[in-house]
């Protein structure tokens, strides 16, 4: 025998004086573990679990489609007030944050120089008018030509006019109230030289209030004039409040960068009381259904192509097909599968089964 098959032998026999030695304890240890594995419990078929649910009888409802958006308050008109002509402020006859009537005289600056030439000109107008009288009267008897009448014609048409021109500068050294509004906070005193360029004060009209807001591009079609809002402003309770809004106007195209449209609504605010900048939550009703049959959107099945829900009869669920007409976030209006007065399972319809056994917890 050669020296290989010698060592090959060897560790035969070696091999199988360890696994003599080790079976008995791996015996008693298959043993030990077939005898703590515990015991294997028989299927319950899906038919005979009874499932907690709850379940809510239908009956009809309006069904309301509604988006919610954000927006905010701005007034109905606003200006910054300034002067049309330079010059220095020589009075101020407004209080900041007091109401002005449209007309107003809010404030004037020096208008000394164009009084004097107002003065001057009337002074001429005595002797402008006596002079056309004189060339009519002499012109009905053939006394002076139709020229010499039509010149002293024009001149008093011009002094006329000198005179409406520097009234029209006079007019421009006062500052008055465009419309009805409350005045802001002044930025100038008296004495102060101003230009048209610098701003006296800030007017705005706050009654009635615009409300801008904008919504997708997808609902163009929903929003139009006289389309009602309700928007939510919150108090200082931290309380949200509710008001009443009409659409007056839209934009006439959608934004381009934001895929919206924006619209306006007009709240009549009496007493004032909501003022512009505030930020709003917007609810925009889209369509409403009187007399709907509506069910929980949540209860509802996508399955193969059909809509699924469950109805409890007898203590056992009941699938039934249903087809769905407005879906809004909280609710499905059912056209077909479903009848008033049926009780629908709307909490655990996904562990359901046609003729599984049901309890029910909560009965609205």
């Amino acid at each position: 025998m050669s020296k290989s098959a010698k060592w090959i032998l060897l560790g035969v026999i070696v091999l199988f004086i360890i696994g003599i030695i080790l079976f008995p304890k791996l015996k008693n240890k298959l043993s030990a573990s077939q005898q703590e594995a515990p015991p294997v419990t028989a299927t319950v078929s899906p038919r005979n679990q009874v499932l907690n649910i709850n379940a809510e009888v239908l009956t009809h409802q309006t069904l309301t489609d509604k988006t919610t958006v954000l927006g905010s308050t701005i007034p109905d008109e606003e200006v910054n007030l300034s002067f049309e002509s330079s010059g220095k402020i020589v009075a101020i006859y407004f209080t900041e944050g007091t109401h002005a009537k449209e007309g107003d005289l809010l404030a004037k600056i020096n208008d000394k120089p164009l009084q004097a030439q107002l003065r001057k000109l009337e002074a001429q107008v005595p002797l402008a008018r006596d002079r056309v009288y004189r060339q009519h009267t002499l012109l009905e008897r053939d006394a002076v030509s139709q020229e010499a009448y039509e010149q002293v014609t024009t001149e008093y048409e011009k002094l006329m006019a000198d005179i409406d021109l520097v009234k029209a500068n006079i007019a421009q050294t006062e500052l008055r109230a465009p419309f009805d509004g409350i005045i802001g906070l002044r930025s100038v005193s008296e004495g102060a030289y101003v230009t048209p360029s610098t701003m006296i004060a800030k007017l705005t009209k706050i009654m009635p209030l615009k409300i801008e807001f904008s919504v997708n591009e997808k609902y163009d079609t929903e929003i139009r004039k006289g389309t009602d809002i309700k928007f939510s402003i919150m108090n200082s309770e931290d309380r949200y409040m509710d008001y009443q809004a009409k659409v007056y106007a839209v934009e006439s195209k959608i934004t381009q960068d934001t895929r919206s449209l924006i619209a306006r609504a007009i709240y009549p605010n009496p007493n004032e009381h909501i003022t512009p900048g505030r930020f709003v939550s917007i609810e925009v009703t889209k369509e409403a259904i009187e007399n709907a049959l509506a069910i929980p959107s949540e209860a509802v099945i996508p399955e193969m192509g059909k809509n699924i829900v469950y109805r409890y009869k007898g203590g056992v669920a009941q699938a039934a097909e249903i087809l769905i007409g407005l879906r809004t976030e909280e609710r499905v209006q059912v056209l077909e599968g479903l009848s008033v007065g049926d009780t629908l399972i709307t909490t655990g319809v996904m562990q359901l089964r046609s003729g599984m056994k049901v309890t029910i917890d909560n009965l609205y």
